[in-house]
């Protein structure tokens, strides 16, 4: 046998050696190992529109797998082997140039909101960098029976006609909406912030001295409640609290936010919300809730902010008054 064949061959053998050590071992034993509770095969739909989101290079600037990381508490609890059984790894990615989407189902549950986002995400999120898929959408005079419009602001709606999706894009977000993240038993969170509506972080803050009509309570921080809107709510509600027209309510002179009781307020903070009717008009976007993943004093806070921003002047709201209604869920 010439030196050649024993070069040729040596070399193959020894990646053929690593290679079943470090991909097909690994991936018989990890085959083995059950889905987690709460974890389920994707559906028809669900599956197809994997298709689409691979097809799409999402992954290139979205991952998939949360790390034991205090910075990646924001989208979810760690993840774990079990939850991937019906997933492959390919989708795991590397790059976060967008934020990681293993939990986006729980954390933006609105099929609305992601049509939007979908079509041009700066709709949504005015500083997103996200290229504008609207290819998977289909601009028509007037949407076929039992296929509602996207609700698109104005200033991106197209001149004429209504903005459709395709089955394409109908796909890609029933797999978005399936990216659901079971908790853990014992674990202190499931990443509730939307994904789009920047991850500031804010320490939570003591808000239980009983407070006077008209002003805020003390121990309310107005920058810490700016901040926990602007990771817990922007992304539908805006910045600047009107909302998006015929996708989410404004909360400028929002009754709820300017009504002296506050009950209803804080139910809607932690149990969520759809099919609204506000002012006369249906909203069918979902609003999560925030009770699994916001504290009293938290949720307290974005309240707070809420009924003294933008012109409302709503009561401000004590931590056990939210911690009151949260036991009645119970």
């Amino acid at each position: 046998m010439s030196k050649l064949a024993l070069i040729v061959g040596g070399s193959a053998l020894i990646y053929a050696c690593l290679a079943w050590m470090m991909g097909v071992l690994p991936g018989i034993e990890l085959s083995k190992i059950p889905a987690g509770p709460g974890v389920e095969p994707l559906t028809a739909l669900e599956e197809a529109g994997r298709g689409v989101y691979v097809a799409n290079g999402c992954s290139y600037c979205h991952t998939q797998q949360v790390r034991p990381l205090d910075e990646d508490k924001v989208f979810g609890r760690p993840s774990a082997a079990s939850d991937f059984k019906y997933q492959t790894p390919e989708l795991l990615g590397s790059e976060r140039t967008g934020p990681d989407l293993t939990n986006i189902g729980t954390r933006q549950p609105s099929s609305v909101w992601q049509y939007i986002h979908l079509y041009n995400p700066r709709a949504v999120v005015p500083e997103s960098i996200m290229p504008s898929f609207n290819w998977l959408f289909d601009v028509v005079d007037q949407a076929p029976v039992g296929l509602s419009p996207v609700p698109l602001p104005k200033a991106y709606a197209p001149a004429h006609g209504v903005v459709v999706p395709t089955h394409q894009a109908e796909a890609l977000i029933a797999y978005l909406a399936s990216l659901k993240q079971p908790p853990w038993a014992g674990s202190d969170t499931a990443g509730g912030e939307p994904a789009m509506a920047g991850m500031a972080s804010a320490a939570r803050v003591p808000n239980t001295t009983a407070a006077t009509p008209g002003a805020a309570p003390v121990g309310y921080d107005a920058s810490k409640g700016a901040a926990l809107y602007t990771a817990n709510c922007s992304a539908c509600h805006q910045g600047s609290g009107e909302g998006l027209p015929g996708a989410f309510p404004s909360l400028k002179g929002n009754a709820v936010a300017n009504d002296d009781d506050a009950t209803q307020h804080i139910e809607v903070v932690l149990h969520g919300l759809h099919d609204a009717k506000v002012n006369g008009v249906v909203y069918a976007g979902v609003m999560p809730p925030f009770a699994a993943t916001l504290s009293d004093a938290e949720v307290a806070n974005i309240i707070d902010y809420e009924r003294s921003s933008w012109g409302n002047h709503g009561k401000p709201i004590m931590s056990a008054q939210v911690a009151t209604e949260r036991a009645k869920a119970k």
